[in-house]
């Protein structure tokens, strides 16, 4: 994902959700809604979110430093990790506390009438408009790509989260338009009070989602099958080395991935033969998988009897005796 890409769709959702949020808060003040309240405050959550998306990618772009020498990549997951928080609480938890309220109040709506259901509807466009942006952004890394896979193994959580939200956002519209027309129908608030409800269920979960998914990010994942299988083929791909030992990848960010491994070599004579060969299967590695942008590799000579001992190398030996050396041959 481009980061110009999820920042075009954050804007986008940013000014639809500050326009939707300032008419949904003057239709409640006509109406007394409180589908049109939790709607208020769920865009206003959403705005909040979405500031926060963009601090964070601010913020990432930070230069490393001493004190954290990889960068502040991570930082991205981090305020996504926030806006999961934000979202629970003050969208799904304000609107299922309001759906409460409501019910026992039982109130409907007799004053200004057709203003909930024009600015609702008013809202449906603006947030598709909103929903189309971060679609067409979404389409240009998701390629074959199933959308609930997109979302599950998108690295930059930018997109996934304004999908979600404009999609939560887009349902939880439907809701407050069925709750409130029920509610002028029928003239019994309780239709509104569960369309509220509903509304806090879709948030709370979508909250859910995304916390989980971010957490994943946070913890640290791995490359994904695809650049795992480049990365081993453009280590291998070379007389430099003979088998990879054992490797580990971890994201430092959402385009920037660390290599880490242990790479069985040819016996040389000097460090310089070496150095020079470790140095082409780097340059490899990043042609293979731009991203991979910090790599170690450690040299080492393979044996076999050190591989059934559980080492997989010959780090403990001075010089490998001819057995061993025949042995790490065969072993490629």
């Amino acid at each position: 994902m481009s980061a110009e890409g999820g920042t075009r769709a954050i804007i986008a959702a940013l000014l639809a959700n500050i326009g939707i949020a300032v008419t949904k808060f003057l239709a409640f003040a006509l109406t007394g809604s409180s589908s049109m309240l939790a709607e208020a405050i769920h865009s206003v959550a959403d705005s909040g979110n979405q500031g926060l998306l963009l601090l964070g990618g601010k913020r990432a772009k930070r230069e490393a430093t001493p004190q954290h020498p990889f960068g502040y990549g991570r930082e991205r997951y981090i305020y996504a990790f926030i806006v999961s928080i934000v979202l629970f609480s003050v969208g799904g938890l304000f609107a299922l506390y309001e759906a409460y309220h409501k019910w026992h109040e039982k109130e409907g709506i007799h004053e200004f009438q057709w203003v909930p259901v024009t600015v609702l509807l008013v809202a449906i466009v603006m947030e598709s408009f909103s929903f189309r942006t971060a679609i067409k952004e979404s389409n240009h890394t998701r390629g074959n790509q199933s959308w609930l896979r997109f979302i599950r193994r998108a690295k930059a959580p930018e997109l996934p989260v304004v999908l979600l939200e404009d999609f939560g956002a887009l349902v939880g519209l439907v809701f407050a338009l069925f709750g409130v027309s029920m509610t002028l129908a029928t003239g019994n608030g309780e239709w509104d009070a569960f369309g509220t409800a509903m509304i806090g269920i879709l948030l709370v979960t979508i909250a859910v989602v995304l916390a989980i998914e971010t957490k994943s990010l946070l913890l640290g994942e791995g490359a994904e099958t695809h650049d795992l299988a480049a990365i081993e083929r453009a280590v291998t791909d070379g007389p430099e080395v003979e088998r990879i030992i054992h490797m580990k990848t971890l994201y430092l960010g959402p385009e920037e991935l660390m290599v880490a491994a242990k790479v069985g070599v040819p016996a040389c004579e000097t460090a310089e033969e070496v150095a020079r060969g470790i140095n082409a299967v780097e340059a490899r590695i990043r042609a293979a998988v731009p991203i991979a942008r910090v790599i170690y590799l450690e040299p080492d000579i393979y044996s076999a009897a050190a591989e059934r001992a559980g080492s997989g190398s010959a780090s403990h030996t001075a010089v490998p005796g001819p057995d061993d050396e025949a042995a790490g041959r065969s072993g490629s």
